[in-house]
């Protein structure tokens, strides 16, 4: 089935973030202080951020590999109320695999949920309506 649903590349908009919290050591903080203090960085969250980038680049090759092999998407997928109901029409269900962010429609009912999608697995971030979110609780992994 040809899936009409909406994949944006994985380059970050305003407002597309999440919130991640790090725990660090003092000594290793006064550290990052110290390199913001010197100028290097405008602020700690600068820092860790150039840390994450660098990180994400050295291991780049493993991501487009895992990503290709676990066939998984990478950005925005976003389901439309009309999406979900072609694939209901078809009878089919959908396993979303999303590298990013996998995003269902405010307009998506509960049982039109249950119904198109199988499975959910997200590594970024889920968004859905709260009784969407309860539905598929049991298949989001």
């Amino acid at each position: 089935m040809k899936r009409s649903s909406t994949t944006i590349e994985h380059r970050q908009r305003a407002g597309e973030t999440e919130k991640m919290t790090v725990n660090v050591g003092v000594v290793d903080l006064g550290h990052v202080d110290l390199l913001v203090q010197e100028g290097f960085y405008s602020n700690r969250s600068d820092l860790i951020r150039t840390a994450l980038r660098n990180q994400l680049a050295l291991h780049a090759d493993t991501v487009k590999q895992t990503v290709a092999r676990r066939t998984l998407t990478v950005g925005l997928q976003h389901y439309s109320r009309t999406d979900l109901e072609a694939v209901v029409a078809s009878g089919q269900r959908l396993q979303i695999q999303v590298v990013g962010l996998a995003r269902i429609a405010d307009d998506v009912p509960p049982e039109l949920a249950l119904a198109a999608i199988e499975s959910v697995t997200v590594l970024g971030a889920f968004q859905a309506s709260p009784a969407v979110r309860r539905a598929l609780s049991d298949r989001v992994h």
